[in-house]
């Protein structure tokens, strides 16, 4: 079989990369961001994907066209665990399948992890899965990064031993490492130094150039070549490519990507006016985030049925029959006497519990009306003041707050109260003291865990405060 496959020309003369060589040698590319770094990647990809299996790490979604004309398998990471990422790679190994990793719904660091974990388990396949493949990882910078930055320590460590054991030893396990980075200032060195093959495109940057300088052996005054560059000419060296500096213009490619115009376009015609309306119409239900469905409400009506019940069980015999008490009407107002006490809700819910025991049975009720859970519940209604809406209403709202968790029942409830009386937004004292705290930090984390939910939507005021909504609310009514 022909190992050799045409990457580009020098001036009309094909210039060849030999793929033996490559899995032996390893390549490092380099190029600032519309250089043709990711063209050249796709070029190599396509012409070598008959010869050997692929495996690429895709940040950015440019390489899932693959599938279209060859036989990659595109692997969302998003869909899939730690552990199942790892023995998706040790298959990957097993059956020789040519693979691109799609990271693109990942965030950045959770990128870097499961980046790590993939690469761990195909540098820890077992021996006999040995195989020969090309490893690429695009924008490497992000997964071998010289300096920290703002990524944690712990995941820099682990994701450039990841890289290291790809590039230095990787290759007695038949991983041949293709790099590709924007800024080689940012690549750590342990990581680009293990190449011997290098294809360096157009960058701008002095520290960059003399790097490259120094990697394709040139004199510091030589490096200003690189800055001349085109886009999509490179000036390669290496055993795989040739034994002196050669610039390549990269050939044309089959399958396509994912990218933004670069060139002038027409300007849509439309008047002023249809424009406006067609960037402020409905905003606000655009911007709002659907619901999630939530498990359907217990019944809230038969409360009080079941108080009556308890309190007309039989008492023990020790116990001298008193006259009838209303327990509804009992509870009532012990909830309404706790609540009205500026600091019963910071009290913990275990001495909120017996304090509200203590007083039923100061009205006559001797047997527990609510366990430990109904008494927090009915508690945050207390707090949020929905004795004071008609009865329909109060309705509605405890059945939107039935599948919320009980310590932040009481903080949505006062937001939907606010929001079906037509306030902006709840007085933030009112909706810090349901909560039981009196951190402003404490209250803001909790409007972005219930807008994360899809329980409220908070609309910043660009002249100050906010507006908070609850689309439960409005598409009910």
């Amino acid at each position: 079989m022909n190992a050799e496959i045409v990457i580009g020309d020098e001036q009309g003369r094909p210039v060849l990369i030999d793929i033996e060589e490559l899995l032996a040698t390893r390549l490092l590319v380099q190029g600032n961001s519309g250089s043709g770094k990711s063209h050249l990647l796709r070029r190599l990809l396509e012409e070598s994907a008959g010869m050997v299996q692929q495996i690429v790490i895709d940040p950015e979604g440019d390489f899932v066209g693959l599938a279209d004309a060859f036989s990659h398998i595109v692997v969302d990471a998003a869909s899939y665990s730690q552990g199942e990422l790892e023995a998706l790679a040790l298959r990957v190994r097993a059956h020789r399948a040519s693979v691109v990793l799609a990271l693109e719904g990942l965030e950045v660091e959770q990128q870097i992890k499961a980046c790590a974990t993939f690469l761990n388990a195909l540098f820890d396949a077992p021996r006999e899965h040995w195989y020969p493949a090309l490893v690429v990882v695009d924008e490497a910078q992000m997964f071998a990064p010289s300096a920290a930055g703002e990524m944690a320590e712990d995941v820099r460590r682990t994701t450039l031993s990841a890289m290291t054991n790809l590039m230095c030893r990787g290759r007695k396990r038949g991983l041949a490492g293709i790099v590709a980075t924007q800024r080689l200032a940012k690549l750590a060195k342990n990581v680009a130094a293990e190449a011997s093959n290098f294809l360096m495109g157009r960058t701008f940057l002095d520290i960059d150039m003399v790097r490259a300088a120094d990697l394709l052996g040139m004199e510091r005054r030589q490096a200003e070549r690189i800055r001349d560059l085109e886009r999509g000419r490179f000036v390669g060296l290496g055993p795989a490519i040739s034994r002196r500096p050669v610039t390549v213009k990269i050939g044309p490619v089959r399958t396509g990507h994912k990218a933004a115009a670069t060139g002038l376009m027409p300007l849509p015609e439309a008047p002023k006016a249809d424009m406006a309306a067609l960037l402020t119409d409905a905003l606000a239900q655009e911007a709002r985030p659907a619901p999630p469905p939530r498990a359907p409400a217990p019944p809230v009506e038969a409360l009080g049925a079941a108080m009556a019940e308890r309190a007309e069980a039989p008492v023990a015999a020790s116990r001298r029959e008193g006259p009838k008490v209303d327990v509804g009407g009992a509870v009532a107002a012990v909830m309404a006497e706790m609540a009205a006490h500026p600091d019963s809700a910071y009290q913990t819910a275990s001495t909120l519990y017996q304090a509200f025991l203590t007083r039923c049975r100061a009205r006559g009720v001797h047997i527990p009306p609510l366990d430990m859970a109904a008494f927090r519940r009915e508690f945050a209604v207390a707090l949020a003041g929905l004795d004071r809406l008609e009865d329909e209403d109060a309705a509605r709202i405890r059945a939107l707050g039935s599948g919320i968790a009980d310590d932040v029942l009481g903080p949505f409830l006062v937001i939907a109260r606010s929001a079906l009386e037509g306030r902006d937004a709840p007085d933030e004292d009112e909706l810090a003291r349901a909560y039981g705290t009196s951190s402003p930090g404490r209250v803001r984390r909790l409007l972005d865990h219930f807008e994360r939910e899809g329980l409220i939507v908070v609309r910043e005021i660009f002249g100050g405060g906010r507006k908070i909504s609850v689309p439960a609310l409005e598409t009910a009514s």
